[in-house]
């Protein structure tokens, strides 16, 4: 085997291990040179939202000065817990607008829905907060990229919700791939198996009267109100969400990329998917096959492959973990649990090491506000997001286009005969004041 695979995975996964150690030579906010308190917003309060601000709350470190919601009922909710944990009341609105004109916001945490990911990181950046944002980072190709200039450009820190990329076993297992213990990746894989719920079809409604549905919608295509688009759902429509593989699949996908050692979009994706299952109002795939290759020079050796395998019908588990990974070497195999651990195996199947452990949303806060003060880049740096969420984008658009695409990864175009260049983006509602520039 040439040693020219190996030297290109070890610099792959080496950069992305080291990234935290790269500054952005952050001006942002004085709080990254001092010791004070910093002042936080919470722009999104439901369940993931929720878990972010418990989390802060213990943190002395951090005061949070705002928290956000379109939705009354948990805007109201979020600020009793803030006032009940002994903190100062926070301000509290529906507006992020409010959140973002005040100078003396420091970082905002963003857990909205999809459609919101980018627009409202970007608009962040733009008045110099960082930004923690969740995962995908991003509704569409285009969004991500303009998050990642959005970022540079102010010179901010942007975290992505992938929080394996922060816990130890998982960072554990990474060292070990790049180490060599099973040789060259070649091939990765990643699943999601799960059971979700049948949503129904409804006909338009009116929004309930806590729900200010006009902000809510935001800079995507304007539409009437039906009880199924939310919460949560939201993720199974075109205009709001990237299916389930933007969400909980992205997380597996992105440690699939990671160990995988490669660094670029892919330049060929084939995928297969549909509903084999819900007989409902949702939009996105419940069952996907998904193939992502880089040809590298095209020499044997030094092409890399990624499997993605959704079923939304199935909650039992595959080679151990209900949602995992597999690394597939020359010299051996790691199955890899985010939320368990893992386990590698040699030559005649020999287990060479374990691991265990539990997510770590903990840590990746830590790692974000260290970030913060130091100006360094970030475990789940913006770019590694924009890189893993495209993933997500580009295997539904072969679902929804039924064909191969190839994709140039510099010009983040599709090539050859390939479907509009407007999939890549995303319709935005006409003159709203949170589409992106650019978009």
């Amino acid at each position: 085997m040439s040693e020219l695979p190996r030297r290109e995975f070890l610099h792959g996964v080496a950069a992305v291990a080291a990234a935290s150690t790269v500054s952005l030579n952050v001006g942002a906010t004085s709080a990254a040179d001092d010791n004070r308190p910093l002042n936080v917003a919470l722009i999104g309060c439901g369940g993931m939202g929720t878990s972010h601000l418990r989390n802060l709350l213990q943190r002395k470190e951090i005061r949070l000065a705002y928290v956000c919601d379109v939705d009354a009922n948990r805007l109201t909710s979020a600020a009793k817990l803030v006032e009940t944990s002994g903190r100062p009341k926070p301000v509290a609105t529906k507006d992020l607008r409010d959140v973002l004109k005040d100078k003396a916001v420091d970082a905002v945490w963003i857990a909205t829905p999809d459609h919101w990911h980018s627009p409202a990181a970007i608009l962040a950046c733009e008045a110099k907060k960082h930004v923690y944002v969740e995962k995908p980072v991003s509704h569409n190709v285009r969004e991500g990229r303009l998050l990642i200039e959005a970022a540079r450009k102010n010179k901010v820190v942007v975290q992505v919700g992938t929080q394996s990329r922060s816990t130890a076993h998982v960072r554990k297992a990474m060292e070990l791939l790049q180490s060599g213990i099973i040789g060259d990746v070649l091939v990765a894989k990643a699943w999601n198996s799960q059971l979700r719920r049948n949503i129904g079809h409804l006909s338009p409604s009116q929004p309930p009267a806590e729900l200010d549905f006009e902000l809510w919608q935001g800079p995507a295509p304007e539409r009437a109100f039906q009880a199924n688009l939310l919460p949560g759902i939201w993720r199974f429509w075109y205009d709001y969400g990237v299916g389930d593989i933007g969400n909980d699949g992205v997380h597996d996908i992105d440690i699939a990329r990671w160990g995988l050692g490669v660094n670029t979009h892919p330049d060929t994706v084939a995928a297969l998917g549909s509903k084999f299952f819900f007989d409902d109002d949702q939009q996105f795939p419940d069952n996907q096959y998904c193939v992502f290759e880089w040809s590298g020079d095209g020499k044997v050796g030094n092409k890399r492959q990624l499997i993605y395998e959704q079923r939304d019908w199935s909650p039992y588990v595959q080679e151990g973990y209900e949602n995992g990974n597999a690394f597939y070497g020359t010299q051996g195999v790691m199955l890899l649990g985010k939320g368990e651990g893992f386990k590698v195996f040699g030559p005649r199947n020999k287990l060479l090491e374990e691991m265990s452990g539990r997510f770590d949303l903990v840590a990746h806060h830590q790692n974000f506000i260290d970030c913060v003060r130091s100006g360094n880049r970030s475990h789940a740096d913006v770019e590694e997001g924009h890189l893993s969420a495209s993933l997500a984008h580009l295997a539904n658009i072969a679902c929804r286009t039924n064909r191969v695409l190839t994709f140039d990864p510099a010009k983040e175009q599709f090539s050859g005969e390939a479907p509009d260049q407007s999939m890549l983006t995303r319709k935005y509602r006409a003159g709203h004041w949170a589409v992106p520039t650019g978009a």
